[in-house]
Order: C-alpha cells, then structure tokens, then sequence
C-alpha cells in the first residue's frame, strides 16, 4: 500500500511538471490565460471545494449523528448548484469585463473609489486564513498517511508539501487544474464503488439501515436529530448553512468560474459539476449509513476515520491503496489551489496593484506569484508542523469568515447598480469580525456562525450603501 500511494504522488508529480510548461505568463499562472475547457475546470472545481472534509469528515458526521447530518449535504448541494447555475456565467463575464484574474482584483477594477483598501482588506484575509488552511491539509495528510499507509505523520506531511510546491509553484493554474482532474477522478471513484460495495452487503446480510439507525442511539433515526418544533428548525437550519458559503464566497472555486474561455464552456462545466456533486454526496451518505449498519457506531471511536476503516476491511490491500488515494487527494487538490490564490492575491493584487501601480513586467509579476506561492506553502507547512491545535481554531472560522463574508460583497457588486466600495469594504471587515466574536464567544453552538455572518455582512453593506447619497452611487 506504501508502494500504490507513492506511486501516486509520482503520478502526480509527473502530471503537474508536464502541465507547467504550458505556463508562460503571469495570465497563465493566475487563471490559465481563461484558455482551458469547461469540463477541465469543473472537474478541478469539485477537486477544490471537497476536501478531505467530504470523504472523512462528512462521511463520519453521518456515521454518527445519521439522519440529521445529510441536511448538511442537501445544503452543499444547493449551493454548489446555485453557484454554477445562477453566478459562474456572470463571474466569467465579469472578468472579462473589467480585465481581472482575482476576486481583489476584480472588486477594486470596479469600485477605483476603494480600490486599494479593497485589494488589502481582501488579500491579508485571503492570506492569513490561507496559509491555515494548507496547514490544515498538510496536517490531515499526514494523519490520513499514518493510519493508511503506516508512515509517520511528518514524513507524510513534508512529502505532501514538497510535491504539491514543486509543480504548484512551477506551473501554477494549469498545473494545478490538471493535477485537479486526475483527483477528481480518484475521488469520485472512490465515492462511487465503497458505498455501493456496502449497499450490496448490506442486501446480501439480509440487514436494514432504518433498523440499524433506530437501535444506534437517541435521535439517528430522526431528521432533526430527535428535536421538536425551534430546535428542530434550528438544527436543520443550522446544518443547511453551508449553503451561503458557496453563493460567489470562495476565492479558490470562484477563479475556475473566472477561468472560462466563453459561455459554452460554463454549460459544460455545470452540467460535468453538478453530476459529479450528486454522485459525490449521495456515496458520502451511503458510507456512512452503509458502515454504520454492517459495523455499528462503536467499532470505528474516531468517525472520521470511518472511511479507512471500511477500505482496510472489506477491500483487497492493492484496491484499498488505490482508493484511499481519493482521499489524499481531496486535500492536496485543496491545498494547492489555495496556494495559488494566496500567492497571487499577494502578486496582482498587492505587488503589482499597490506596489508598483500596474508598471511592473509580466516576467516580474510572474516571478513574485511563484515566490510567494512557495513561501505560502512553506508557513503552511511549518503551521501544520508545529502548531497544529491553532491551526483547526483558525480554520473552523475560515468557511464562515472568507465564504460568509466575500459572498454578500459579489453578490450585491453582481446584482445592484448602486452598490459601491464601501459596501465591500464593509461586508469583509463586518463579515470577519463577525466570525471570529460568534465563535470565540460560543455562541456557534447555537446558532451557526455562517448564517450569522452571512446576514450581519450583507445587512451592513447594504445600510452603509443606502447611507451614501445616490448621485454618488454611480460607477
């Protein structure tokens, strides 16, 4: 299984090396000079938004509160298909409009009154929750490793980095979004054939989930986890959430909408996109319900590791290896596309934008996206070495705090005339803000902080546009 899993990232390697001599210019490194096909993008879009969150998070969050969880997924579903049928086809048109590769970029091109204040909000958020996030990955990497594969968590997470870096920094986009397809694929295989393999024992043994949920604990078998009236609402309401993060609020997915070559290839993407999250959840929800009926809650403690667990049991050594490959590449695809927003938010954006006001060669720019692509990659590492407890606090404000927060802000640049820079510069600092007092307070327990934070940005940017006067609003 070491063997499969090192070919692997060999397989990967290769395929990202190749990918980079395609890039030539800053356009290419960014956004793939907006040159590769629909189907491309949409599969290297579903790679990015499903982390490892999806095989071992959210199949262990069925595992072990049942019915309830999926609302989960019914409101990642919602949302990934509102994204690409209601806003990938205005974020291309957008774009290409005001000539911009970044979400920052794209917000100070049409709002020049805050266009420095925008770039900087917008990149030191995107930055700083960034490099958290690779940690994040690197450090799900190398546990995911150790239980698999057998190898220590930090020779795992320094062989993650070192190959994801390699190519991602080199090649950049294009490099990344081919890696991406080759994941895509490993993980939408692996989600497909487990939770059938498990539907088919689950038949043979003559056993029933119902009845598997009913005797599992209190509220399994109950789509409000056993509430009644509010709290019930709550709950759902609450698991649904994720939802708003998806509604034009993540710079990683948003730049493969920003990548299209025309409308054409956006219809292809949506249609290659949403099959792919249907298939995606609906196996995540099988795996979880399909283990927990022919196991039982209690043979896996750590339900996130459900998913492993059922591999290593039921499937011969050589396919388990193959696999479970899916979901190393969840979190290397997720990684290396954050490294890149990160890197270049920090190259068009800051350098390029403020630093050098646009005068700057394409070679140059080109040079500071791969420094600083590599330096990302570089701190996100450490992080995940060195301060791993930190780095889950940070990222669980992450969805809410970038998704939640971004979201209000291209909605409304999207679909109102008056809105202006203040407003973005209003929904990201109240959005941000917002976050991190609900969690730090406890008050998510409760109420999600990504409800929350959505409604308080989008609340605030509309007040402080309203406050402005209208003939002012023009842009």
């Amino acid at each position: 299984m070491v063997w499969i899993f090192l070919g692997y990232l060999v397989l990967t390697l290769v395929l990202g090396l190749w990918q980079a001599t395609r890039t030539k210019s800053q356009a290419d490194f960014v956004l793939g000079g907006s040159k590769l096909p629909g189907w491309m993008l949409a599969l290297s879009e579903r790679a990015t938004g499903e982390s490892a969150w999806l095989l071992l998070g959210f199949t262990g969050l069925v595992f072990a509160k049942g019915l309830s969880a999926i609302w989960v997924g019914v409101g990642c579903l919602t949302g990934i298909s509102t994204a690409w049928l209601v806003l990938a086809a205005k974020f291309r048109s957008e774009s290409e409009r005001y000539r911009a590769m970044t979400m920052p970029e794209y917000f100070s091109a049409k709002f020049p009154d805050k266009a420095n204040t925008i770039r900087l909000v917008s990149t030191l958020i995107i930055v700083f929750f960034f490099v958290f996030y690779v940690g994040a990955q690197f450090a799900g990497a190398g546990k995911t490793i150790q239980t698999t594969f057998g190898l220590e968590p930090i020779y795992g997470q320094i062989i993650c980095a070192v190959v994801i870096l390699l190519y991602a920094t080199i090649g950049g986009f294009i490099s990344v979004v081919a890696v991406d397809v080759f994941q895509s694929v490993l993980m939408i295989i692996t989600l497909i054939v487990t939770p059938l393999v498990l539907l088919i024992q689950v038949a043979d043994r003559g056993l029933s989930i119902p009845a598997a949920l009913a005797t599992s604990g209190t509220g399994m078998d109950s789509w409000t986890g056993g509430l009644a009236g509010f709290a019930g609402g709550l709950i759902i309401f609450n698991h649904f959430a994720w939802f708003f993060g998806y509604l034009g609020g993540q710079p990683q997915l948003n730049a493969r909408f920003m990548g299209m070559r025309d409308d054409r290839q956006v219809r292809i993407g949506r249609n290659i996109a949403i099959t792919w999250t249907v298939l995606a959840y609906a196996g995540a929800v099988g795996i979880g319900l399909g283990a927990l009926t022919l196991f039982g809650r209690q043979t896996v403690p750590d339900a996130e590791m459900v998913l492993p667990y059922v591999l290593n049991t039921m499937f011969p050594w050589w396919l388990a290896g193959v696999l479970l490959a899916g979901a190393v590449a969840a979190m290397v695809s997720t990684a290396e596309s954050m490294l890149i927003v990160a890197g270049t938010s920090i190259s068009q954006d800051v350098y390029q934008g403020i630093v050098r006001k646009g005068q700057a060669p394409d070679r140059t720019v080109l040079m500071v996206s791969r420094a600083a692509t590599l330096a990302v990659g570089l701190l996100g590492l450490v992080m995940a070495l060195t301060t791993e407890k930190l780095i889950y606090t940070i990222v669980s404000y992450a969805w809410a705090g970038i998704g939640c927060s971004f979201a209000p802000a291209v909605l409304l640049s999207f679909y109102w005339d008056r809105f202006r820079g203040a407003g973005v510069v209003t929904a990201l600092v109240t959005g941000l803000v917002t976050t991190v007092i609900w969690i730090a307070t406890g008050l998510d327990a409760t109420v999600t902080a990504m409800g929350v934070t959505f409604a308080v940005a989008m609340g605030s940017a509309v007040l402080v546009t309203l406050a402005r006067p209208a003939k002012s609003a023009g842009h």
